[in-house]
């Protein structure tokens, strides 16, 4: 169903690690999620407009992963934007403590 390659498998174990790194803070997860969120919904549009038999689809990537990658993109952007809602509701500061001040 998904075309699969070295590269591509890296790109995501990449992302992987980048979350897991990401998730030691509230901070940190949700600049994740935006920012990891923003890259998937930018390769779903690379996807729809590129010719995937051309030289440029070096990933790879197919009409599978160009859905994939703007579900992925939504929901990571979804939850980054619920959990800063959540921590306002609950009289949380949202942004990421500056210890020692």
């Amino acid at each position: 169903m998904f075309t699969v390659s070295v590269l591509h498998n890296l790109v995501h174990l990449v992302f992987g690690v980048l979350g897991l790194a990401a998730a030691r803070s509230n901070g940190g997860s949700r600049a994740f999620l935006m920012i990891g969120g923003g890259i998937y919904v930018l390769l779903w549009v690379f996807g729809l407009a590129m010719d995937h038999d051309s030289p440029a689809n070096f990933i790879p990537l197919d009409n599978a992963d160009d859905w994939l990658h703007l579900g992925l993109g939504v929901a990571m952007i979804a939850a980054a934007i619920a959990t800063t809602a959540l921590d306002r509701a609950r009289g949380r500061h949202p942004e990421p403590e500056i210890q020692g001040h």
